[in-house]
């Protein structure tokens, strides 16, 4: 296709809006401090269908984000860091991207049923998805023996692989001139949907899978998907576990408060930049399960789309706390490419960089689960909770002590318990109040240092949706499984 008719800076270089095919309504039609998201759909349905990269909107980037509290640098926070990003990606154990980086806790070498083998190579994009579920994962776990990740069809193949540092190379980077947590967990064991509530909650409210009998929504040609209230579907449910062990079906909404919640309760500003309804990704939209939130006006006021996240960047408009999920082909979940969504995330590290944001900002990255991918280190067991699969964290900021490897021990509540000490806010969980709060990884005694932008790696097809059917590391003859997420719009 022919590039980008914007020259869009968030593009990568890599546009997928054809010349002349799109043709945006004036953007203070499209968008206003009232419009709603209702009317901002409707608005948007003649225009709906063009191939748009995630973030790709340049005319609207003019139009920044308005604030729903005091202005951050206005704010007296505990630390000099008046902004924090918690982004989370997707599907991806720790020994998956970072086993052979060195000086860090990881492994060339994996166990299967007992037996010792070498990790191979990780391709870019896979032919189908690993399980992932919550009996994938004690199927993984196995007992204790670490040795059972070879499951379903494209497990047997690639459960026991690895990048290097040539696949990945700003990971890498980040790693070895901010900080590398090598011992830090998922919260639950088991997949996104616990992990998700854990990342804005630091709780999973005892969920343990992902919800069940959740349907696609056509409303005209878009299409829906979600696991919160406005989930699609007969009988649907979620298992829930008491501290007896008792498993039980719950719906998906969930009554506990958040910290979101938390931090307007102080009119400290807070976003959370996730899929908009019709795209694929807004499953891990969190806050969908939380009806003070999402019945309420905080749903308009702080839940965001994330094609806006980099314009919002580049106009200094983050709040004082903004998360982030990705759309679902830029989320580094198989059988998507990890290479786009590598770029997708030094985007937005760039855009913090080249702003004025970069002197106050930590960015705490990290990926929501295993994935189905081996790692050697045994999930702990705190109390009677078992945590989920080591994941990769990165803390990215000018006060980040280089190079340094924490082996601290820790899971998604870290992120959040920085969040309350650096804005006094009050613990709102145990696992909030009994985790680490990363200063230790942070030297706010010397000055920031300067922004570190990195160029793109570039990924393998035209773009992040070019799911090929035939890829070069694959084994020849391989079936693949057609992601049901490309019937979705981009």
């Amino acid at each position: 296709m022919a590039g980008c008719p914007y020259l869009h800076e968030s593009c990568l270089g890599k546009c997928w809006v054809q010349p002349g095919s799109l043709r945006l309504p004036p953007p203070e039609t499209l968008l206003s401090d009232t419009l709603t998201r209702r009317k901002f759909f409707a608005r948007c349905t003649a225009w709906a269908g063009a191939v748009l990269l995630a973030s790709c909107t340049a005319p609207l980037s003019r139009i920044a984000r308005r604030s729903f509290g005091r202005h951050p640098e206005a704010i007296e926070t505990r630390w000099p860091i008046k902004r924090v990003i918690y982004l989370m990606l997707e599907n991806r154990s720790f020994d998956n991207l970072f086993g052979r980086f060195p000086g860090a806790d990881g492994t060339t070498v994996g166990v299967r049923e007992g037996r010792e083998m070498p990790l191979i190579r990780c391709p870019e994009w896979l032919p189908g998805d690993l399980p992932h579920d919550r009996a994938a994962a004690l199927a993984s776990l196995n007992r204790g023996r670490q040795d059972g990740f070879a499951l379903g069809t494209y497990g047997l193949l690639f459960a026991y692989s690895q990048f290097d540092r040539g696949a990945i190379p700003n990971y890498w980077h980040w790693a070895e001139n901010y900080v590398l947590c090598d011992n830090f967990f998922a919260s639950t064991l088991g997949p996104s949907y616990p992990n998700h509530l854990a990342f804005i909650a630091g709780q999973d409210a005892g969920v343990i899978d992902n919800p069940e009998n959740i349907k696609v929504r056509r409303e005209g040609d878009r299409l829906i998907k979600s696991w919160g209230i406005d989930a699609y579907g007969d009988d649907v449910f979620v298992l829930v576990e008491d501290e007896k062990g008792n498993v039980t079906k719950h719906s998906t909404t969930f009554d506990i408060p958040t910290v979101g919640e938390q931090l307007s309760e102080r009119d400290i500003d807070w976003a959370y930049y996730a899929a908009e309804p019709h795209q694929a990704g807004y499953i891990w939209s969190a806050y969908t399960a939380i009806p003070n939130v999402f019945q309420s006006e905080l749903l308009e006021r702080h839940v965001r789309p994330v094609d806006r996240l980099l314009a919002d960047i580049r106009a200094g408009a983050l709040p004082s706390v903004a998360w982030i999920t990705p759309r679902f082909e830029l989320s580094d979940h198989p059988p998507f490419s990890t290479y786009f969504a590598h770029d997708w995330v030094t985007a937005i590290v760039n855009a913090v960089m080249g702003g004025p944001m970069w002197e106050h900002t930590a960015i705490f990255l990290t990926w929501d689960e295993w994935g189905g991918f081996y790692d050697h280190v045994p999930p702990p067991v705190i109390g009677k909770k078992e945590l989920g699969f080591r994941v990769p964290m990165l803390v990215i900021s000018p006060y980040a002590v280089r190079g340094y490897v924490d082996d601290a021990a820790g899971e998604f509540s870290a992120p959040l318990r920085f969040i309350a000490d650096n804005w006094g806010l009050p613990y709102l969980t145990d696992p909030i109040r009994r985790s680490h709060n990363f200063r230790h990884v942070f030297d706010f005694g010397r000055k920031p240092r300067p922004p570190d932008p990195l160029p793109m790696k570039g990924g393998t097809g035209q773009g992040p949706r070019d799911f090929p059917e035939d890829f070069r590391e694959w084994p020849d003859g391989i079936e693949t499984d057609r992601p049901d997420f490309l019937d979705f719009p981009s």
